[in-house]
């Protein structure tokens, strides 16, 4: 399960349409299985797209809009009469073959949509951001169906969206693109805990960038001298002592306690039910902390000096 993800404009949906043959690349090829396929029309491609906007017809059923791609394909009755069945049981509409489609929900309109590309028997699914039109509950619910699915047949996926969250959810690797190009590529966790640049870093959740100088480096630890005092940070490229770095740290790394690394001023402290939300001043940086779990522990009001620290293994060196 592979998934384009990136901000507005960076060619997420472009390069997902190139795959399908609704746009042609400007240059090089692109390859499906291991054979070239530019010069092939999209409906001679093993693929089938899942649309944003679903594109089902509105004067057919639920039966004869998954039907229809086997009745393109001249697939006889019989088979499709089971093919579809089945497929209608495994996304949950099983006793919905009739109805038409203004008489569904936008979940199971999406899930007829998923259906009909699914019973063609794709060798690769496309999804051009086909949850963006639900609530925010039913997209939760309805990407875990996607990925339920798609484990159980056994089949590649390519998904856009620009909603991180979704993302990593679902994901076995993540392909972040920027200004129609390959930003970083990797499994969710290697995006998250280990970003290959500033952008990468800041576009998946929430980070905290402190620039220090590097000091000297020894078992895989590398000593940063800050504005507001010293840290220790893994990292398995030493640096040159002296030169400018960036430490990547994310709001649920950090420590805040009456004693650490790093002195600082609270300028916000919020309680969030499982976790209290702070910001607070490091010299002249705001950083934002996640404190997960906060029963039966010292809360932090405004005003207040406190300091704040952190496992090197958690923090990531740009």
């Amino acid at each position: 399960f592979v998934t384009l993800l990136g901000p507005s404009g960076c060619g997420k949906t472009t390069t997902l349409r190139m795959i399908a043959g609704f746009e042609s690349p400007d240059e090089g090829e692109i390859y499906l299985g291991g054979e070239p396929i530019n010069a092939l029309t999209p409906n001679k491609r093993d693929t089938a797209m899942v649309f944003q906007s679903y594109a089902l017809f509105p004067h057919y059923n639920v039966f004869d809009n998954v039907a229809y791609g086997l009745r393109l394909r001249h697939v006889s009755k019989s088979e499709i009469q089971q093919r579809v069945t089945d497929i209608l049981r495994l996304v949950e509409l099983s006793g919905m073959e009739q109805r038409m489609t203004n008489q569904l929900s936008g979940g199971q309109q999406q899930r007829v949509a998923l259906a009909r590309a699914l019973v063609v028997e794709p060798g690769v699914l496309l999804f051009d951001e086909p949850l963006s039109n639900l609530d925010a509950k039913l997209r939760v619910q309805m990407r875990t169906e996607i990925r339920r699915i798609q484990q159980s047949l056994g089949i590649t996926a390519v998904y856009v969206t620009h909603d991180q969250s979704e993302a990593m959810s679902i994901s076995d690797q993540i392909i972040l693109m920027k200004g129609g190009v390959i930003a970083q590529m990797g499994t969710p966790m290697e995006i998250y805990y280990h970003p290959n640049s500033e952008f990468v870093a800041d576009f998946i959740g929430e980070c905290n960038f402190l620039k220090g100088k590097a000091g000297f480096s020894a078992g895989g630890l590398i000593k940063v001298q800050l504005p507001s005092g010293s840290v220790t940070v893994a990292s398995e490229q030493p640096r040159e002592v002296g030169s400018d770095c960036e430490i990547v740290l994310r709001p649920e790394a950090i420590t805040i306690s009456e004693s650490g690394a790093l002195p600082c001023t609270v300028e916000l402290s919020c309680f969030m039910g499982s976790y209290q939300n702070y910001h607070v001043r490091v010299g002249d940086t705001l950083v934002k902390i996640t404190d997960n779990c906060p029963v039966n522990k010292r809360i932090f009001q405004v005003g207040e000096k406190a300091f704040i620290s952190f496992d090197p293994t958690c923090a990531h060196l740009l």
